[in-house]
C-alpha cells in the first residue's frame, strides 16, 4: 500500500433492503472487488429487519424506504459507526436513499442512480434488463426522476417467474443474456444495465459477453462512492 493510503479503513454500509442474508452476502463480495481492502475500504453488508426476501412490486419496493433508514441508524449507533464513511443502497429502486440523505451528511448512493449515470455517459442510449415485471414503472419513474428519458431505450424482462430463475443461477444468466441481446439489436441501446441488486453475479458474468458496455449496478454505486470518498 503506497503512502497516501489511508491507515484507517474507512467503511461503506452496503445496505440490502431485502431480508436475504445471502443476497447481501453476494453483494458485499462484489462490492470488495471495488472497494477493496487494500485500498483502504471496508465493506459492511447490512440487511433490513423486516420485509420480503425479494423485491418484486412497487408496494414492496415503497416498504423498503423506512427499513433502509433504520438500517443505516443502526449502523451508525453501532461500534462501526464512527468510521463508516458512506452508504450503498443495494435495490434498482434506490429505496429510502432521499430520505437517508435527508438524515445524514455522510454519502449515500443508490445502485440505480449510480447506473443510470454510467449507462448514460456521453450521451449513450441505454436500456435496462431485468427480471421483475412488477417493478416496470417504478424504474421508468426513477429514469424519469433523475432526467434520464430522452436516453432511454426501454426495459427487457426475463421469462419465468423471478423467485425460481433467483435458485439457477446459470438460467438466470441465459435468460438475462436474452434481454440484454433484445435491448442492443431491437431496441438500439448502447449500454445496457442489469437492473438489480440481486443480480449481481449475473452482471459480473455478463460484463465482457456482447459489444456494448453491460453495468452491473453494485459496481456502479462503488465507483461513485470511491469518486466521492477519494476527493474529500
Amino acid at each position: 500500500m503506497s503512502d497516501d493510503k489511508p491507515v484507517t479503513a474507512t467503511a461503506v454500509a452496503l445496505i440490502n433492503p431485502n431480508t436475504s442474508q445471502a443476497t447481501t452476502e453476494m453483494m458485499a463480495t462484489i462490492a470488495r472487488r471495488t472497494l477493496r481492502p487494500d485500498d483502504g475500504y471496508e465493506v459492511l453488508g447490512l440487511t433490513v429487519a423486516e420485509g420480503p426476501a425479494m423485491l418484486l412490486d412497487e408496494v414492496a419496493l415503497r416498504a423498503a424506504e423506512p427499513q433502509v433508514v433504520r438500517a443505516a441508524q443502526r449502523a451508525l449507533a453501532g461500534p462501526d459507526g464512527p468510521r463508516i464513511g458512506a452508504f450503498v443502497v443495494g435495490a434498482f429502486g434506490d429505496p429510502g436513499v432521499e430520505e437517508l440523505r435527508s438524515r445524514t451528511s455522510l454519502p449515500v448512493v443508490g445502485i440505480a442512480e449510480a447506473a443510470l449515470a454510467e449507462a448514460a455517459s456521453s450521451g449513450r442510449r441505454f436500456g435496462i434488463a431485468t427480471t421483475t415485471p412488477g417493478l416496470t414503472a417504478a424504474i421508468a419513474a426513477r429514469v424519469a426522476h433523475l432526467g434520464w428519458s430522452g436516453q432511454y431505450t426501454g426495459i427487457r424482462l426475463t421469462q419465468g417467474d423471478p423467485r425460481q430463475l433467483s435458485a439457477a443461477p446459470e438460467e438466470l444468466t441465459e435468460r438475462l443474456a436474452e434481454a440484454v441481446e433484445a435491448c442492443r439489436a431491437q431496441d438500439g441501446a448502447e449500454a445496457v444495465i442489469i437492473g438489480g441488486g440481486p443480480l449481481g453475479e449475473a452482471a459480473e458474468s455478463l460484463r465482457d459477453r456482447f459489444p456494448i458496455p453491460v453495468i452491473g449496478p453494485i459496481p456502479a454505486a462503488c465507483r461513485v462512492v470511491r469518486a466521492v470518498v477519494e476527493v474529500t
